[in-house]
């Protein structure tokens, strides 16, 4: 009952621009939408740090890299070198692609990795990003203390993510279009409406491996997030062992500003943290 209610107002919203749906229209490719877009994953830190500062002459670390497009446009600043991280590995040709065809290939390696266990030498980097990562990582306590042990001394860890209640926080929106849809359905019915759209595009079944797994229980659930809320964040940075030298909530909207910054409110008005960290 719940399932069909959610998948009839579903159709009461548009769907936001979502690169899966871009690519399937052929209008796109996931790469080259990162690529493009490559500016606004960093343009919270530009605020604060320069491009030069953040990449210039550096050896990187994208973790979450996803199909290498974000990547390439940090490899476009002028790094030394950059290793794009991903769990998923089919990324990997379509990443490497990108990197030959724009020309960072001798610059650029994909690795299919676990950010919580890397096997990078210590203080193998002087730059590592999280963008859009944070939320995703099954051991968000274990990847930061990684990211520690990897980083040079002086080295910058950059993170950024939405936090869970964001209005479009449970990252469904490929597909459901209704903002703050998580606040108002259990997990069961959204995965069960999610599974039934998902028979209305052709990478269907991919979607699904990618986003759905079973617990202990065998009850499905959404796997690829881990519910990352400005709350658990602040214990996590609190706990990172690692220098905060910057940090920030971004609001939905300016006008919004005083609001997100009630603690009743700032999880659902919070659109992106923002936080840098550096080893010491």
């Amino acid at each position: 009952m719940m399932t069909k209610f959610l998948l009839a107002l579903n159709r009461l919203f548009p769907l936001p621009v979502h690169p899966f749906n871009l690519q399937n229209e052929g209008k796109e490719s996931y790469a080259m939408w990162q690529y493009q877009r490559g500016g606004d994953t960093i343009a919270f830190f530009r605020e604060r740090y320069t491009t030069r500062e953040m990449f210039e002459g550096k050896t990187v670390l994208d973790v979450g890299c996803g199909a290498g497009g974000k990547t390439m446009y940090y490899a476009a600043q002028g790094v030394e070198r950059i290793v794009g991280m991903d769990i998923v590995a089919h990324y990997q040709q379509e990443a490497e692609k990108l990197a030959r065809q724009l020309g960072y290939a001798d610059k650029f390696t994909f690795v299919v990795g676990d950010a919580a266990h890397t096997g990078f030498p210590d203080g193998s980097f002087d730059t590592i990003i999280m963008n859009d990562a944070m939320e995703h990582v099954a051991r968000p306590d274990l990847v930061l203390a990684e990211v520690r042990r990897i980083l040079r001394p002086g080295g910058r860890l950059y993170v950024n993510f939405p936090p869970y209640y964001h209005p479009f926080g449970a990252h469904l929106s490929d597909l459901i279009g209704i903002p703050w849809v998580h606040l108002f359905f259990s997990e069961k019915t959204l995965v069960a409406a999610y599974k039934e759209l998902c028979k209305t595009v052709p990478d269907g079944e991919q979607r699904i491996a990618f986003r759905i797994s079973k617990n202990e229980r065998g009850e499905e659930y959404f796997s690829y997030i881990n519910h990352m809320t400005i709350k658990r964040f602040d214990k996590l940075r609190a706990q990172a062992g690692m220098g905060q030298v910057y940090y920030r909530q971004v609001p939905l909207r300016p006008f919004l500003a005083p609001l997100a910054k009630l603690p009743g409110l700032r999880e659902l008005l919070v659109k992106m943290v923002v936080c840098v960290f550096e080893k010491q």
